[in-house]
């Protein structure tokens, strides 16, 4: 196995790519470490990206947050205007593993670890939350909803790197959260999760409304049909109700160990009503 460091992204994009055998970027290591050790990766080359400028960085400007690629989640945690702007973002993050995790796991390694159950993206799906890709034709900007494709799997072609998570500006009167059930207290991975934005008018009618349901299907979902449910209501039963039936219908789940296909469709609304409520207060409204 070989190992690099380099300095720029550039540099890295261009040993990823012309690596023939198996390539994997190193940046909190809190997944990719695990594995090796367990054997259950072998990788041919390792590029280490945490001294490229910029990886550690949270910038906060006009249009909103870029969080780079090799930002651990206690410092998302220290960030108060990160706090302040996307609570169910940060909480979302603060979730993934141990306080010891936590002083190195990424959400850029959360998000391309490519887990349905992972907890940062259905919280970064209903922020519509963007990544930037440095690849061998340059760069580009997708969805982060784009990036998972099935468990394990990502969209990213052979030498392209994330190298940094842009959330948008957050328009007054609006709110984020994110809930998930696991077995345990803590340090477990979800069964379900649900992350949710809601934006108000200025009468606390939901205007705007993101809806993301985790560990329900093969990928995170974003459920559109969940999102509709709320919009031109104050969140009343009705809305709520809709909500959870949305939700519930949208999953499609596995039997495992941990919980029922019958389980997790019913915990899925549940978790999207309690959630949304947490949204829909911390927008304001009433």
């Amino acid at each position: 196995m070989r190992y690099e460091a380099p300095e720029t992204m550039k540099s890295a994009v261009t040993l990823m790519a012309r690596e023939k055998g198996l390539a994997f970027v190193l940046a909190g290591g809190t997944d990719l470490l695990v594995k090796m050790k367990g054997g259950f990766l072998e990788p041919d080359l390792v590029v280490d990206i945490k001294r490229i400028k910029g990886v550690y960085d949270i910038k906060k400007s006009a249009t909103g947050f870029t969080i780079g690629a090799a930002v651990p989640g206690v410092a998302l945690a220290e960030n108060a205007a990160l706090v302040k702007a996307w609570p169910g973002v940060v909480e979302a993050a603060n979730l993934i593993g141990s306080k010891q995790v936590q002083g190195r796991c990424t959400m850029v390694g959360n998000l391309c670890n490519a887990s349905p159950a992972a907890d940062s993206v259905p919280a970064l799906m209903a922020a519509n939350a963007k990544v930037v890709i440095s690849g061998p034709k340059g760069k580009r900007t997708i969805p982060v909803e784009q990036v998972p494709v099935s468990p394990g799997r990502t969209s990213l072609k052979k030498g392209e790197i994330i190298e940094s998570i842009l959330l948008p500006k957050r328009p007054s009167n609006s709110g984020d959260a994110y809930l998930r059930f696991i077995p345990r207290t803590e340090m477990d991975i979800a069964v379900v999760s649900a992350g949710i934005n809601l934006e108000l008018d200025s009468k606390g009618v939901i205007k705007n409304a993101r809806v993301a349901l985790g560990a329900v299907a093969a990928t995170v979902l974003l459920v559109p049909a969940a999102a509709k449910a709320l919009i031109g209501s104050k969140l009343d039963d009705a809305a709520l109700e809709k909500l959870a039936a949305a939700c519930s219908a949208a999953c499609k789940p596995i039997d495992d160990k941990r919980g029922t296909i019958e389980f997790r469709t019913k915990v899925a609304g549940v978790l999207a009503r309690r959630a949304a409520q947490i949204a829909y207060k911390r927008a304001g409204g009433k």
